[in-house]
């Protein structure tokens, strides 16, 4: 049986956490590049294993290495922005073409991103931790599962509303920069912790 104040409560507790996470700016990264239902399936498809994750094992990933999270949190950030500095300036005719994004590269893209990402993040220790104290796994997995989809919808919504009124350009040198910078924050917290 899912008690829906659990699902109610997880929902806003996880959506808050995880909206102004590297989430919501991954969404928006692929969103801008490839298309939506792809980018969505893939991300959506990492958080539910993410979450199946995080409710199987209750309290136990507080105790995963964080520094081995960051290192590889970071590497990714700086690759992905690596990868957008590289690709140059394409039209947006070849962006949108969906010949050139094949449903599993897009999907795997988003997923593979997410799925090193988020792992150990506070959204996947804070529903082991929810899962562990109301002892509902189904209600919190619930919960959990649709609040992180929710952010990565936005993220992904909100890039494909920003590219109609911003240059690709722009939008990919700004992204690459936040990238670089989440990418160097992460290196320091894995060498400073």
């Amino acid at each position: 049986m899912i008690s829906f104040s659990v699902t109610a409560l997880v929902f806003g507790v996880v959506f808050l956490a995880e909206l102004p996470d590297k989430t919501a700016l991954a969404g928006l990264v692929l969103g801008t590049r490839y298309r939506a239902s792809y980018v969505f399936a893939g991300v959506a498809a990492a958080f539910a294993v993410h979450v199946a994750l995080a409710v199987a094992a209750g309290s136990v990933l507080t105790l995963l290495p964080q520094q081995i999270v960051h290192a590889l949190t970071g590497v990714l950030f700086l690759g992905g922005a690596a990868m957008l500095l590289m690709k140059g300036d394409e039209g947006d005719e070849e962006i949108r073409k969906p010949e050139n994004q094949s449903f599993w590269k897009v999907s795997g893209a988003g997923f593979m991103l997410i799925l090193v990402a988020e792992f150990g993040d506070l959204t996947q220790i804070m529903t082991a931790n929810l899962a562990a104290r109301y002892d509902d796994p189904l209600s919190v997995g619930l919960g959990a599962v649709l609040a992180l989809w929710a952010v990565a919808g936005l993220g992904i919504v909100g890039g494909k509303a920003l590219m109609k009124r911003v240059p690709l350009t722009l939008i990919t040198r700004v992204a690459a920069v936040l990238m670089v910078a989440l990418g160097v924050w992460s290196l320091w917290e894995a060498v400073a912790g």
